[in-house]
């Protein structure tokens, strides 16, 4: 398939094409993403937790996103690479500037923040830059403390109104794609009509423009034993992890996946 570009995930969103990423990791996974048509590869700081063994992501540095950035980027011909910003890793605008600077020079193609409203400034900076950026909204891993845990977020009336303002006034400062985790089905269904830039969701209904899993879970690799209702084991029945990541666009492309059972109500 050609390269993958904004302006191709902004065609997507406009033809009703659903979007698919996973998150990677490594050359191997990043060509394997490619065969199977994977558009957006996530570099994502799950890395923490799938790959080192951390009970959160906190712990990751961005020197070792930057690392698995540049993994993924020699693997990779036709994806877009997405690399997690990891934690307080934007604690300023100078450290944002200069962590962003990194993974896109690692081999990135956009950067995800993790937060809503007050990411407005620096996401209007880093896109004066030539910087695209990804907003995680809802439950954001990398402010667990602060949520309580790994919990629902926006089910309330109060929530659900800040989340849609939020999105939106993301997209005005510059975001170029939100990702929305953990968030009720219809909630995620009004914000992806309310912005034009693409939505995507996991753990948040299949009105989304598109889905991500992380790898390890679709591929049922799991050393917590611990499976979030939103991942589907894409091995079962398959014969193959290509089979498996072929499986899952396939589904994906077909709204087949997530179902009902792998979302929340509000």
């Amino acid at each position: 398939m050609p390269a993958i570009t904004l302006t191709t995930l902004q065609s997507l969103k406009q033809k009703g094409e659903k979007i698919t990423m996973l998150t990677c990791y490594d050359a191997t996974f990043a060509q394997a993403c490619n065969e199977a048509g994977v558009e957006v590869l996530l570099v994502g700081d799950s890395l923490g937790m799938v790959l080192q063994g951390h009970d959160s992501t906190l712990p990751v540095t961005t020197a070792e996103m930057a690392y698995h950035t540049a993994c993924v980027k020699r693997g990779n011909s036709d994806a877009l690479i997405l690399a997690d910003l990891p934690f307080m890793a934007n604690a300023t605008l100078e450290q944002t500037m200069t962590n962003c600077a990194m993974l896109m020079q690692a081999g990135a193609h956009m950067v995800k923040v993790e937060g809503a409203l007050w990411l407005a400034e620096s996401i209007r900076l880093l896109a004066e830059r030539g910087v695209p950026v990804c907003a995680h909204m809802g439950l954001t891993p990398q402010a667990v403390n602060i949520l309580g845990g790994y919990k629902v977020q926006g089910r309330n009336e109060n929530q659900a109104r800040q989340m849609r303002a939020d999105a939106i006034s993301l997209e005005q400062a510059g975001a170029a794609m939100l990702l929305l985790e953990c968030v009720p089905s219809e909630l995620a269904a009004e914000i992806s009509q309310a912005v034009s830039i693409p939505v995507i969701g996991i753990g948040a209904g299949n009105a989304t423009d598109g889905q991500v899993l992380v790898l390890h879970d679709m591929l049922g690799l799991s050393i917590t034993g611990r499976v979030p209702k939103f991942v589907k084991n894409f091995m079962h029945g398959q014969d193959s992890i290509q089979s498996a990541l072929k499986a899952y666009v396939s589904e994906v492309k077909a709204t087949t996946f997530p179902g009902i059972e792998h979302g929340f109500s509000a």
